[in-house]
């Protein structure tokens, strides 16, 4: 029977590949790849790692990333929805008409905040594809950003929260004060200045930037250096963690 790998490729650092998951890279015929258009840099940064790890033959099947309906805010579960299950239509055209094991590489680690896996679960319930399936976990962009800023994500014995920066004002108001946030469309740190903030964006690349410090002290950098950092790499991808 056929396979198919979801494979995390941590968040971007060549080196910061594991051992397993380059193993998986090789026992696959090809992969998937979401394009979400002209000159995609991510789709661009996956064939330079694919090159890396496996060499120029790699085969990479890119998929017009379907659009989601950002319309309505209030609908947003179902919005998501609807641009998985568009996503899983698109993905099982593919494997219908490709042959052999197949690959799905997910930046950091595929059990925080990617669709991939649910994907792979919808494309599996239609029906029409049969198929094992596995998951190889990457080095996430948490675990990079506490590397880099050489910290400990939480104080001793105390929780962590991790969310969204849509979730964040929630997780403040139920009262947690050590908060790891990913997702950002853009940052919004009105109301924290007391707090402390360890922030990073494009995390192992070339391009990544790392500000930390009293959030009244810092967040008009942050905002700089994420302006500087999507305008040199075409993308920006960040991740922070907010201390009270």
């Amino acid at each position: 029977m056929r396979r198919i790998r979801v494979i995390g490729i941590g968040p971007g650092d060549p080196d910061q590949v594991t051992l397993e998951a380059v193993a998986a890279m090789h026992s696959v015929a090809y992969f998937v790849v979401a394009d979400k258009g002209p000159d995609d840099p991510l789709l661009e940064a996956r064939r330079e790692l694919l090159k890396r790890h496996v060499g120029s033959a790699a085969q990479v099947v890119a998929v017009r990333d379907p659009e989601r309906d950002r319309a309505d805010p209030a609908d947003y579960r179902g919005a998501v929805s609807d641009w998985h299950e568009a996503r899983a239509e698109a993905y099982e055209r593919v494997i219908l008409q490709q042959p052999g094991d197949v690959g799905f590489l997910v930046w950091g680690d595929p059990a925080f905040y990617d669709s991939t896996i649910r994907i792979v679960e919808r494309v599996l319930a239609r029906g029409n594809v049969e198929a094992e399936w596995d998951v190889i976990p990457g080095i996430s962009s948490l675990q990079l950003l506490a590397a880099r800023h050489r910290i400990v994500l939480h104080e001793i014995g105390q929780p962590i929260t991790v969310t969204t920066a849509r979730k964040l004002r929630e997780a403040v108001d139920a009262g947690a004060d050590n908060i790891l946030v990913m997702l950002s469309a853009r940052i919004d740190l009105d109301g924290f200045d007391e707090w402390h903030i360890w922030w990073g964006a494009n995390l192992g690349t070339e391009h990544e930037r790392l500000v930390a410090g009293p959030v009244a002290d810092v967040a008009a950098e942050i905002d700089e250096a994420r302006a500087a950092t999507k305008a040199d790499a075409g993308w920006v991808m960040d991740a922070y963690l907010l201390r009270r």
